[in-house]
């Protein structure tokens, strides 16, 4: 069995209002109707947005999680409210209601908030299924009033919750959908005036488009106090249903303001209630003030007040951190193989080098001292010098860092055999006699290199062990 929707929708400005704030979606998945509040294009604002941050919805399969979607949507329009206070504070207290649902085959998740209303017509049996977020009727649910009272209550429009920007709490459920169910959605302009048995009756108009209509005129012709949006949508057992959205009054481009025939019972109503001494003209609002001089000198007043603080917090960052940067030393290579002290950061940002150079591996004013390249180094002290030493202690720290790379990660110096010819070795058959070393000399190790003594030369290597820049240095 495939359950698709058929479905109409309309939305109209009533015969008081002079703008419409009620916004509606109909599509082959979504159904959609919010009511706006707080005042003259605050609410139609209102409405459009959470509408907007819906319709995305009606693109794909909703798969099982209904209600997940429902609820990512609405707080995404419940957060665009939000930044449209925040960033104009004239709209504070805009917001509206919001009555949705989403089809899923022989499943749909309905949301709600607020007191616009979605009905169901189910074998014959017509009836509200969503609760009233309104003041008027918790006082019904306490048994304080009646439902007949309630109607003329004075505080009948005051809601208890409804999407201002801030935290929402919506009633989000599941429901079973059949071929041949009928659901009704409308704004508080439909079931405010037009009442239950009355809508009843309408509602079994079986094309959609006609009972939309029939709805419209219906509440046209009960006075058209507030703007009023219907939709009406079957589920039927057919290949295909209708894959067009509808989107009307706030959110959409206003054809749908004047769509009534001249002949129709719509308009008729609306003819003669605009004629009833007691019921007001239609009439436009009046023009919007202009804009005040003040407030936006203040506006530019704050703007550069912003920009200010954060140029002057970022030259703060900068100089503090080219102050911090400049206790920075660390040991490192020139370009040319040089050991030398840097001061800074081993680095650069955007092509600018974070350190220079301030002193040679010899320090100012040393004399007799060699300076260190990188292939004067053993391998590891190579890897480390190329990477930088970084020093915890300033200067003196780097010095230190220099003074023990001279000691612990310096090549033996190769010898020197332009001088002294090489002749074959004899084997000696007896065991040499231990003798004293002078004052001076190394003891020779195992490999044949000498080890170095208190108060000797630098060691270095036999002829055949010498290559240099690897396993030893040249002298200086």
């Amino acid at each position: 069995m495939t359950l698709v929707l058929r479905y109409a929708a309309r939305s109209d400005r009533g015969l008081v209002r002079s703008n419409n704030q009620d916004s509606v979606y109909a599509g082959p998945r979504l159904l959609a109707v919010a009511d706006g509040m707080g005042g003259h294009a605050a609410g139609e604002v209102a409405s459009k947005v959470v509408i907007a941050s819906l319709a995305h919805v009606d693109d794909d399969e909703p798969g099982d999680d209904l209600l997940g979607k429902l609820r990512d949507a609405v707080a995404s329009g419940n957060g665009a409210i939000s930044e449209l206070v925040t960033s104009d504070p004239d709209l504070e207290g805009m917001g509206t209601t919001l009555t949705a649902i989403l089809f899923a085959g022989n499943r749909l998740g309905l949301v709600h908030i607020g007191d616009s209303r979605a009905y169901l017509l189910r074998e014959g049996s017509f009836a509200q299924i969503t609760h009233d977020d309104t003041f008027v009727q918790s006082l019904i649910d306490e048994g304080r009033i009646t439902p007949d009272e309630a109607a003329t209550h004075p505080q009948r429009s005051l809601l208890l919750r409804a999407l201002t920007g801030h935290d929402f709490e919506p009633s989000l459920t599941v429901r079973e959908a059949r071929a041949g169910d009928r659901f009704l959605l409308c704004s508080d302009g439909l079931s405010g005036v037009v009442s239950l048995e009355t809508l009843d009756e309408a509602i079994r108009i079986p094309d959609p488009q006609a009972c939309a209509d029939r709805m419209i005129e219906l509440a046209l012709k009960g006075g058209g106090p507030d703007n009023v949006t219907v939709i009406v949508a079957d589920v039927e057992d057919v290949d295909f249903g209708d894959n067009y959205p509808i989107v009307g009054g706030a959110a959409g481009d206003g054809s749908d303001e004047h769509n009534t025939p001249p002949d129709s019972a719509a308009s008729r109503a609306a003819t003669l209630t605009q004629q009833r001494p007691p019921m007001p003209q239609r009439m436009d609002a009046p023009p919007p003030p202009p804009p005040d001089p003040k407030r936006k000198k203040r506006n530019a007043i704050k703007a550069f007040a912003i920009v200010f603080v954060l140029v002057l917090l970022a030259a703060v960052v900068a100089v503090g951190g080219k102050l911090w940067i400049n206790t920075q030393y660390y040991v490192g290579a020139t370009e040319d193989g040089q050991v030398a002290i840097f001061r800074g950061l081993n680095g650069s940002v955007l092509g600018f080098k974070l350190s220079s150079k301030i002193e040679d591996s010899c320090p100012p004013g040393s004399t007799g001292c060699t300076p260190i390249t990188l292939k004067d180094l053993q391998e590891a002290g190579r890897k480390t010098i190329t990477a930088g030493i970084r020093s915890d202690n300033g200067l003196d720290g780097a010095r230190a860092a220099v003074r023990l790379l001279r000691t612990e990660h310096m090549l033996p110096l190769c010898k020197d055999t332009s001088s002294t010819p090489t002749t074959p070795s004899t084997p000696s058959t007896t065991p040499s006699t231990p003798s004293s070393t002078p004052s001076g000399t190394g003891t020779p190790s195992a490999n044949g290199s000498v080890a170095p003594s208190t108060g000797a030369s630098e060691p270095s290597l036999t002829p055949s062990q010498q290559q240099v820049g690897v396993e030893c240095r040249e002298g200086p």
